[in-house]
């Protein structure tokens, strides 16, 4: 890796940091600067999500307080998104390169889609969550919050973007935020944290995955892609609570749809 294309994936990886703190998808910068080197498929995701797990960690770092707030009634969830990363990671792990050349392309495509219509989504989001049996300010009891968090409703779809995450990781925070608000109720603000804590546990669960599969098995991953997109996503993360309020989301999405874009270019080229 040249030091023109390390700075640029620590650049993107410090952007991946600070929007993955706000919404998510934040893997759509560095994820496609990976495939853009000529990184294979399955290479740059393990790479990228282990790379990223920092980004979480800061992330969730930066909403600790919140976090901690909610922490007694999230077992149930990090349970089911540990055990459903899991089962993503390993899908990747056995999925053959041919296959992942097809799949990645489409799910870039797809988490492009989501993030484009991330606004229209953000606010029909919000007036869901005004209406729902939880909102009320926020101020529900715990007891209530515990039970939305338990509810199948709630478990079983996060469960399968779980698996989503394991697999591929990006723009896996914008199916957290609408998951959990609508099926809970509550507002944007109240479920970002756990939105961080639950992306913390799938990139992290990923990412031991992935390095028992290389120490033992032999799946390759470019270490030294790991170390610039952690650097730059634990910076990003750190940073991102505060920071993300202040950039323009359109800036950040513009972003996101060229750097993916040029990725998508360079599979088919």
């Amino acid at each position: 890796m040249s030091v023109v294309s390390g700075a640029l994936l620590f650049a993107m990886a410090v952007l991946a940091g600070i929007i993955n703190s706000a919404v998510g998808s934040g893997s759509l910068l560095t994820l496609p600067v990976l495939l853009a080197l000529g990184v294979p498929p399955g290479v740059a995701v393990r790479t990228n999500t282990t790379g990223m797990m920092f980004a979480s960690v800061g992330s969730a770092w930066g909403f600790r307080k919140e976090i901690r707030r909610e922490l007694p009634y999230l077992g149930p969830l990090v349970l089911v998104t540990i055990v459903a990363s899991a089962a993503g990671s390993l899908l990747l792990l056995a999925s053959p390169s041919h296959v992942l050349d097809f799949v990645i392309p489409i799910l870039i495509v797809v988490a492009l889609v989501m993030v484009t219509c991330q606004p229209r989504l953000t606010r029909w989001l919000a007036a869901r969550s005004q209406a729902g049996q939880v909102a009320a300010g926020d101020a529900a009891s715990g007891a209530e919050v515990g039970q939305a968090y338990r509810r199948p409703r709630v478990v079983a779809p996060l469960g399968l973007a779980a698996v989503y995450g394991g697999y591929f990781t990006a723009a896996q925070g914008i199916l957290y935020m609408a998951i959990l608000s609508v099926m809970t109720g509550r507002s944007l603000k109240a479920i970002n944290p756990v939105k961080n804590f639950l992306s913390l546990f799938v990139n992290v669960t990923a990412a031991l995955v992935y390095l028992v599969a290389w120490a033992f098995f032999g799946a390759e991953i470019l270490w030294i892609g790991v170390a610039v997109v952690a650097a730059g996503g634990l910076v990003g993360g750190l940073v991102g609570a505060q920071v993300a309020k202040r950039l323009p989301n359109q800036v950040l999405r513009a972003v996101i749809v060229v750097v993916a874009l040029v990725a998508l270019v360079r599979q088919f080229v």
